[in-house]
């Protein structure tokens, strides 16, 4: 039996750990209705507001949601017909952001609430203000864990290194901290090997070169309608290994060489394809082609991989896209990767 009608929790969720997870899962089994609010100032690095309201509404769709900026709330204030405020900076007094948000619960948004769910000692003094200016009757104010003792993590601490501190972070908010790696090269290249390697060196995932897969199940056949489906496989795939990578994602191949592919075979892409060629990596490796050339069967031939890894320096290039040369055998590209994501990471 819900115990309060409307439930309100306020937080930066920069970025949403297990304890902000259990106060609003607490709030919501109270409340009949539930309002979350995140909001701060300045903004955190890798805490943008975008993606804290997809943290929250993926993990509570049934709660309403509202993460603000001050782009954000000079908009909600327009469109409500109510002159505009900035938001207070994380320094400001207390006082200060509790008035802020009894104004935007009760005159922006016209939500006023009855009860206040916190995990820290300003909730009483919170629920008072709330109550005497913001309510039309009591405010309560519920106590969740405080003494983190359920979940003995703060955002504070997170946010100084979401990996160490991973083990309290859903997979959902623990993806978006994961550097993802992307291997390209032309064909016996050694990329799959390469990124195979690099995801057992850093005891991590890595996704395989689907068209590849496809490619083979196919009996060696691929139409034209194929290279879309492998282009958004490919990346569907991606965003589900990255929910249980570690730190890093090694990627054979992206849908940028789907489309060369689909180009020099068919002489056309559909305008998808290329779009979803421009996705992005936070890291572009590019395989030299030193190896010697293996033909197992399903390659071209050395000339082909020379005009392949042209085509790769030229378009990354046209794109504006960082990348890093990576040669020599297997052991020496994995120490050349390692030195260079140690140095990322300092």
């Amino acid at each position: 039996m819900n115990l309060y009608k409307r439930g309100l929790v306020v937080g930066k969720f920069c970025p949403l750990h297990q304890g902000h997870e259990l106060l609003i899962h607490r709030a919501q089994d109270a409340s009949e209705e539930l309002l979350v609010v995140s909001y701060t100032k300045p903004e955190f690095p890798g805490c943008e507001p975008t993606r804290r309201e997809r943290w929250l509404r993926a993990q509570f769709p049934q709660a309403q949601i509202v993460v603000l900026d001050d782009a954000r709330l000079a908009a909600l204030c327009a469109a409500r017909g109510v002159p505009a405020r900035s938001l207070p900076h994380n320094d400001d007094d207390g006082e200060l952001h509790r008035h802020f948000m009894g104004w935007l619960c009760w005159t922006v948004l016209e939500l006023p609430v009855d009860a206040v769910f916190t995990s820290e000692d300003y909730g009483p003094g919170f629920a008072r203000v709330l109550e005497r200016h913001y309510a039309s009757g009591p405010v309560a104010h519920v106590s969740v864990d405080q003494a983190r003792t359920l979940v003995p993590v703060s955002g504070t601490v997170a946010r100084q290194d979401p990996h160490a501190h991973s083990a309290f972070l859903s997979p959902i908010v623990r993806a978006d901290f994961v550097t993802r790696v992307c291997v390209l090269g032309g064909e016996s290249s050694g990329k799959t090997t390469l990124t195979a390697a690099l995801a057992a060196h850093f005891e991590t995932a890595w996704v395989a070169e689907y068209g590849r897969e496809l490619w083979e199940s196919q009996d060696g056949i691929l139409v034209y309608d194929d290279l879309l489906k492998i282009g958004r496989e490919q990346l569907r795939r991606e965003a589900q290994a990255l929910l249980a990578a570690r730190r890093w994602l090694f990627c054979d191949t992206s849908p940028m060489t789907t489309y060369f592919y689909c180009v020099e075979m068919f002489g056309k892409a559909e305008q998808e394809l290329a779009q979803l060629a421009e996705h992005r990596y936070d890291l572009v490796l590019l395989c030299a082609p030193d190896f010697p050339f293996i033909q197992d069967g399903t390659r071209r031939d050395e000339d082909f991989r020379a005009r392949q890894h042209a085509w790769y320096q030229a378009e990354l290039a046209r794109r504006g896209i960082v990348y890093v040369n990576v040669s020599g055998t297997v052991a020496e590209r994995v120490r050349q990767v390692a030195q260079l994501l140690a140095r990322r990471s300092d």
